[in-house]
């Protein structure tokens, strides 16, 4: 079996051969210019020879090290390979890529950001499994999840992260049926909640705007039948606390090196429903004229 750190090795010594070959042969050149005529144009010959090699090496010693970013699908692309995966995952056509020994060896050796294709925030409910859902493997998907899929600081930092370190030319905020904080919120603003711990009050209270948008847009709604209205608009809601705090976020969108989307994951049938990319760019122009948005990317 072939040494991958000893072919990068060799390679690496062959491109500094052909540097030493390329300053050798100009230095003759120097030396003998005025001696022998009949060399000059076998010396220009093996000058062009040799820089040529010393650069062929070079790049492929680089390559080998990984030095060179692996060029990353389109976010457009991605958005395919993700509803391709669903599509497989529902239908019971899941191939399950990137979960053999071999991946887990490169994971130990390899930087993420190489592989890893999605940025996916999403509930902690065990209904949802991510990279099964998405008939992925390692290191292809940076996964944030909390307790109803909602943007705070530590989200979005998370976030941040997965699209400015990582890489990953899609951000995906997919909420999920029968959402069980969706649902305690519901509950609690129709006067039949009951007691939450300390630390899920402040949690939640992240899902209260979601939940009244989506009352006072279906007056004719009552009781749980508000809950899919309500787990959308928690999709939504997510993606402009996002971008409201995010102002790397922002300027990745509006430059095309990343898209941000919204979806539902049906606990019952493991099918995605993709929501319209156009009420995105809606909230993200919205939020561009907000006064009240964050403006520095970096922290001070």
């Amino acid at each position: 079996m072939v040494n991958r750190n000893r072919v990068e090795e060799v390679i690496g010594q062959h491109g500094r051969i052909g540097v030493f070959f390329s300053f050798g042969f100009i230095f003759l050149t120097l030396l003998f210019k005025k001696k022998e005529e009949i060399m000059k144009k076998f010396v220009n010959t093996g000058i062009c020879i040799c820089f040529f090699l010393s650069l062929v090496f070079s790049g492929i010693s680089a390559q080998a090290s990984g030095h060179n970013t692996v060029k990353k699908p389109s976010p457009d692309e991605v958005l395919k390979m993700l509803k391709e995966g669903n599509k497989r995952f529902y239908t019971g056509k899941s191939v399950h890529p990137n979960a053999d020994q071999a991946r887990l060896k490169l994971a130990g050796s390899e930087d993420q950001g190489k592989y890893a294709y999605a940025t996916v925030i999403t509930c902690s409910d065990s209904r949802v499994p991510v990279e099964l859902i998405f008939d992925a493997g390692v290191m292809d998907i940076f996964v944030i999840r909390v307790a109803g899929n909602v943007c705070d600081t530590d989200e979005i930092g998370s976030i941040e992260y997965g699209l400015g370190h990582v890489h990953t030319p899609v951000m995906v905020v997919l909420g999920h049926t029968q959402c069980g904080a969706v649902t305690a919120v519901t509950h609690a603003l129709n006067g039949q909640g009951h007691k939450l711990e300390r630390n899920i009050v402040p949690l939640v209270n992240n899902i209260i705007p979601a939940v009244k948008k989506a009352k006072e847009e279906h007056k004719d709604v009552h009781g749980d039948a508000i809950i899919p209205y309500a787990i959308e608009e928690n999709v939504w809601l997510g993606i402009h606390d996002l971008f409201m705090e995010s102002p790397e976020t922002r300027n990745l969108v509006k430059d095309g090196s990343v898209k941000v989307v919204g979806a539902i994951y049906d606990v019952g049938t493991g099918k995605i429903k993709w929501l319209p990319e156009e009420k995105v760019m809606e909230i993200l122009k919205e939020v561009e004229a907000s006064p009240d948005k964050a403006t520095n990317v970096y922290a001070e």
